[in-house]
């Protein structure tokens, strides 16, 4: 088997409503024609979305690929094991040009029961912010479902959010169960479990260049929330 080498990949880019310029004016990516890149996936080994070796003899395989292939020499051994030919991460930058939505990612134990593709749990690493810029993490006091329900349906649920102040360096880790959103005027790096699942609670009343709003998934959403 060859040896492996410093591998270069393809990203993945994401045409998002919330999305902006940073992504090819900050970090100089070339993402085509899309008018809101809010995503490059830089390694990906989810779904359809397959990052491929651009450089050396193995240009033109995915991440998976690579790891069906070099099992344990790519990953480690006890990774290997435990997922197989996935590659377990998602790594990505995100430009937020606009609020993302309030949302949760399930864990392991809530996507598996409810047979979709895994948990998320995410780190973010603040590569840029503009003065003044926000996000969400968690309630800024103690929440039962009750409370919850109840200011999601008066459409309050804004005014028992954690709001932090975002800088350059900041790193936030957003478990799974955590209510999030992140503001505007924010660029970040992005490492999370390999999937996508998201629970869109509120979305700030938008609608797309269509004239229709984004799908909410408030049952869903929860069943993943912890309010411990």
């Amino acid at each position: 088997m060859n040896q492996l080498y410093p591998l270069k990949f393809k990203p993945v880019f994401k045409d998002k409503i919330w999305g902006g310029n940073q992504i090819s004016t900050k970090l100089g990516m070339d993402y085509g024609n899309l008018p809101n890149c809010g995503e490059a996936w830089l390694i990906s080994g989810y779904g359809e979305d397959l990052t491929v070796v651009e450089n050396g003899f193995l240009a033109g395989n995915n991440v998976n690929e690579l790891v069906e292939v070099y099992m344990g020499e790519l990953v480690g051994d006890r990774i290997f094991e435990k997922y197989g030919n996935e590659f377990p991460l998602l790594i990505k930058f995100i430009d937020s040009n606009d609020w993302l939505s309030v949302q949760v990612h399930p864990d392991d134990a809530l996507s598996k029961k409810m047979q979709i593709n895994g948990g998320k749990t995410e780190m973010w690493y603040v590569l840029g912010a503009e003065k003044g810029a926000k996000l969400i993490s968690g309630f800024s006091q103690k929440v039962d479902k009750e409370e919850y329900l109840k200011r999601l349906n008066n459409k309050n649920l804004k005014e028992i959010l954690n709001y932090e102040t975002v800088e350059k360096g900041d790193v936030f880790f957003i478990p799974a169960g955590r209510i999030h959103a992140l503001g505007p005027g924010t660029l970040l790096a992005e490492i999370q479990q390999t999937s996508d699942a998201t629970f869109r609670i509120y979305d700030w009343d938008r609608i797309d260049t269509a004239g229709m709003s984004r799908e909410l998934h408030t049952d869903s959403a929860l069943l993943a929330l912890d309010f411990e």
